[in-house]
């Protein structure tokens, strides 16, 4: 997904957020890389531009936007984090011998999913989201 400056200046400032060089910066990494990247390829991709950014930077924004409903963390099953700046209802469909993950929107799956915890009693428990994450293997089909 790729934002303007403006578009990214916006979406901190909607969240209350303080435009900093530094969030501005991250925010649009992770818009920018577009395929639920880790920290570490945010850091990577950054310091290409601006060697000197600290790693507990990134990470302390990245928490930020998270908490700022910004952008997403997803877990894969390696326990890898990555991080989702497609905020709008998806799933995710995760290659476990690639590592990668592929955003896949289905608004039957949707409300099937809300259907049925709408009838099932979770004690003491509040649903807030729910988003699943498919595991398998992408099969080439060019050979």
């Amino acid at each position: 997904m790729k934002l303007s400056s403006e578009q990214i200046n916006q979406k901190l400032k909607d969240a209350d957020l303080k435009v900093t060089p530094q969030r501005h910066t991250i925010l649009e990494a992770v818009c920018r890389l577009g395929n639920h990247p880790t920290a570490d390829m945010v850091i990577d991709h950054i310091r290409r531009i601006h060697p000197g950014i600290a790693t507990g930077t990134v990470y302390n924004v990245l928490d930020v936007l998270v908490d700022n409903h910004l952008v997403r963390r997803v877990k894969t099953d390696k326990d890898a984090m990555r991080y989702d700046a497609v905020m709008k209802k998806h799933h995710h469909i995760y290659c476990a011998e690639t590592e990668r993950i592929e955003d896949y929107y289905d608004e039957e799956l949707d409300e099937m999913l809300q259907d049925y915890f709408r009838r099932k009693d979770l004690p003491n428990f509040k649903i807030e989201d729910i988003f699943l994450q498919i595991n398998g293997n992408f099969i080439d089909n060019s050979k």
